[in-house]
């Protein structure tokens, strides 16, 4: 190949990474400052299973991720996407999750109940100087 394709092909390589720079800095996905609990209610699947959106920010510590999938577990929810972002020791886990068939739409309230049970079990040694709010969400 000559230079001049070359040059071609990094330009086009650096307007794909700048494109998807931009696409993974999107504010609703990086942890923000105060502790938050959200649960939407999406819809139902074609085998007519429940599938939501939740998100959960708070403070980074070592036994979350392994307690979140616990919960998710013990309420039988399948995971069908998940993304996490961290930022000065903050945190934000959003994911898409599938009830079971038999399940109804009290699969959203206990997950939000679970999830704030969760954030109240930090161990408050734990807890930056950043935590002011407490903030729980569902949407139907």
């Amino acid at each position: 190949t000559d230079k001049a394709s070359l040059l071609a092909k990094v330009v086009q390589r650096v307007k794909e990474l700048k494109e998807q720079a931009l696409e993974t800095t999107e504010l609703d996905n990086l942890p923000s400052e105060t502790d938050e609990i959200t649960v939407l209610s999406c819809d139902y699947s074609g085998d007519g299973r429940l599938i939501f959106k939740a998100s959960l920010c708070c403070e980074d510590r070592s036994d979350l991720l392994p307690e979140l999938i616990d919960i998710l577990k013990s309420l039988h929810l399948k995971t069908l996407k998940a993304e996490m972002a961290t930022l000065g020791g903050r945190m934000r886990n959003v994911f898409i999750v599938a009830a079971d068939k038999d399940h109804s739409i009290e699969s959203v309230h206990f997950l939000q109940n679970a999830l704030k049970s969760l954030l109240e079990r930090s161990n408050p040694s734990d807890r930056s100087k950043r935590r002011r709010v407490l903030d729980h969400k569902i949407i139907m």
